[in-house]
């Protein structure tokens, strides 16, 4: 059978491109729709399309990761990043800054010990057991306490605010960000932000907060939670699109994710559309993974409840 010529796949892509954001932003308006119609009615009902909205807010993160990659409308890549921004508005996340950063993990995926490796903790020798202990409160946090999101919520901050002179020398996922990509951020945080304050004006406090408010909240626990769990405990070194596993999931979670369960696929080849990566080899396997470690995404989940790893640093080490 002879392949669609790249017009025909690209119109295809297209098509399939509209459906996923036609769905994406129509169900997020819908159940904002539904929290802010059943509190005025003075039903606790509104709880249900809260907690929807709340794990819905990680598929427009995912929309938002499919343009960072520039796989939404690639032949277009002004379009392309304006349609992934308008997903990630309601998460107060600029592209640039989401593109900057996700670039970083991808480069330096597990590099070694020190670098991107989210689970381990480097410690001085002698540190003492309170030092230690502090790494698994750390860790608990993080993961099951929404601490991730607040980190990435720093993160943010520092790439809108941080003099470029400082930021080159607090981080390497600074290389290559440029005055023209702050001010830019910049202005789409405050579109973010003006957003915000305009569904409060409109809605009342109450409406915002059932709207977007509370299921921001639950959204910080659900990212945070579910984070790092294609990379928690692989394996370390050059080889940094190995450090990664699948998690299978039914097909909710893998709507629900727009398959980015198949993680492997995705850090073999950034460029395969969310579509095709069930269709796709991973990359030969580099025992990326610990023996026996998880196979679906909730174990992928509570598996990180085993804790962090705690290294000691010594001369010469990284």
């Amino acid at each position: 059978m002879p392949h669609p010529s790249p017009s025909r796949r690209a119109v295809g892509h297209g098509l399939i491109t509209a459906r996923v954001l036609l769905e994406t932003l129509g169900l997020f308006l819908a159940l904002g729709s539904l929290a802010v119609m059943l509190l005025n009615r003075g039903s606790w009902l509104w709880i249900v399309p809260v907690l929807a909205q709340g794990f819905w807010l990680q598929r427009l993160y995912v929309v938002g990761h499919e343009a960072a990659h520039r796989k939404l409308l690639p032949s277009q890549p002004a379009l392309n990043d304006l349609l992934g921004q308008i997903a990630l508005l309601p998460l107060g996340v600029p592209m640039r800054i989401f593109r900057q950063i996700h670039a970083f993990h991808h480069g330096s995926n597990r590099l070694d010990e020190s670098t991107s490796s989210l689970e381990v903790y480097v410690l001085p020798p002698g540190a003492g057991p309170l030092r230690r202990a502090m790494c698994w409160v750390l860790w608990y946090v993080a993961v099951f306490g929404g601490g991730w999101f607040l980190h990435s919520l720093v993160s943010i901050v520092l790439f809108l605010f941080l003099p470029l002179s400082v930021a080159r020398r607090v981080s390497p996922a600074f290389k290559g960000w440029s005055l023209g990509d702050q001010l830019a951020s910049l202005g789409w945080f405050a579109v973010a932000v003006a957003a915000h304050i305009g569904v409060g004006l409109w809605l009342g406090v109450q409406g915002w907060a059932v709207a977007l408010g509370l299921p921001f909240l639950i959204f910080a626990w659900v990212y945070s939670a579910q984070l790092y769990v294609y990379h928690y405990r692989t394996t370390l070194g050059p080889e940094v699109r190995h450090h990664v596993r699948a998690l299978r999931g039914g097909p909710i979670l893998r709507w629900w994710l727009l398959n980015l369960n198949h993680h492997d696929v995705h850090h073999g080849d950034p460029s395969v559309p969310w579509y095709d990566l069930p269709h796709r080899l991973a990359p030969p396997p580099l025992d990326r993974a610990e023996p026996g470690g998880p196979q679906t995404f909730i174990q992928g989940v509570l598996h990180q409840l085993r804790g962090p790893q705690i290294v000691t640093s010594h001369p010469g080490r990284p």
